[in-house]
């Protein structure tokens, strides 16, 4: 056998979500190129998704269920990558992602197209409407276009960009008042983009590089943007990268979140952490950007729930809750 260049693990954090989960594992037992370890660091209550385990056998697969302690998603993050072997990269992915065949194939060819890459991120089709147009054309003012590509803006950019809030960056970069455009804005081009975060949900590390960061503790249970920070914290040690040709389906389940008033909350207060690590000192006009910014989306959320998502206005409480304390 053919020694591969790039050994690599993949980790799945899980919580309460065997279906997702077993879903998941059935796209990776697809793949072109197949994981060299995996390992299921299960946070849950019950025995679920344990008992799936005693159904299937997959092959290089380690089951771990982890104590109150570890669980939650940066503690079992980093409880995994404690158990890893010896390998080069090290994968993550989300329960409830669906994989192209060719994923891990993509993903791992990026190390060697890149070689001063520390990290690389894969591409979520979201089932955005993209259009590939000519290198001369002019987008409307609801369109954004990239590299040949544009796609529409939607409702809340729209209005940032009437306001003069919309970043100023290309997207998986953030500027100086935060709030920049995610990787969910790179075209399908099947081009390697170099950015400074990317979702840690379809992420892959260099190994080498937890001996150096790991991710922060300041990020409990559901752990949002504890992605974004480890990026940016890592973009200061190297190179990070999106390929665009490894491509997943995110199906966003519901189970396993937080209420949508926590939600709101942690979207505010974790945001504002991420924001001030990136930049400590900002200048009065990115503060002032921020909140703007923050007051704006949290409205908005009150104007969803008026139009009839119920969700909107516990969303709208906590983000205004955090905002004010």
């Amino acid at each position: 056998m053919t020694k591969r260049e790039f050994t690599f693990s993949l980790i799945i954090c899980t919580y309460e979500r065997p279906a997702s989960l077993k879903r998941l594992l059935e796209s990776v037992e697809k793949q072109s190129l197949y994981p060299d370890e995996i390992l299921i660091v299960d946070g849950s209550g019950e025995n679920d998704t344990r008992d799936l385990f005693d159904a299937h056998n997959y092959k290089n697969l380690r089951y771990i269920k982890v104590e109150k302690e570890d669980s939650g998603l940066t503690r079992q993050r980093n409880y995994g990558i404690g158990q890893s072997g010896d390998v080069d990269i090290i994968c993550f992915l989300d329960d409830d992602i669906v994989l192209e065949r060719e994923y891990f194939a993509e993903l791992i060819t990026t190390y060697k197209k890149r070689p001063e890459a520390i990290a690389a991120g894969g591409w979520i089709n979201d089932e955005t409407v993209w259009q590939k147009v000519e290198e001369d054309y002019k987008p409307a003012f609801d369109e954004f276009k990239i590299d040949g590509y544009i796609r529409k803006l939607g409702q809340r950019n729209v209005l940032r960009k009437r306001l003069g809030l919309l970043s100023d960056k290309p997207p998986g970069f953030m500027p100086e008042f935060s709030h920049g455009f995610s990787t969910g804005f790179l075209p399908p081009s099947g081009k390697i983009y170099e950015v400074e975060f990317f979702m840690g949900g379809v992420a892959s590390y260099r190994k080498s590089l937890f001996s150096e960061i790991e991710f922060s503790s300041y990020f409990e249970g559901y752990g949002l943007y504890e992605d974004m920070d480890f990026c940016l914290r890592a973009s200061k040690l190297g190179k990070l990268y999106v390929n665009t040709a490894a491509r997943v389906f995110h199906l966003h389940e519901e189970s396993g979140r937080p209420d949508h008033y926590k939600y709101g909350q942690m979207v505010v207060k974790n945001g504002k952490y991420v924001w001030k690590n990136k930049n400590p000192k900002p200048k009065l006009k990115a503060r002032v950007k921020w909140y703007g910014i923050s007051y704006l989306l949290a409205f908005i959320r009150l104007f969803n729930y008026l139009e009839g998502d119920k969700s909107g206005f516990a969303d709208f409480k906590g983000r205004i809750s955090a905002l004010l304390n």
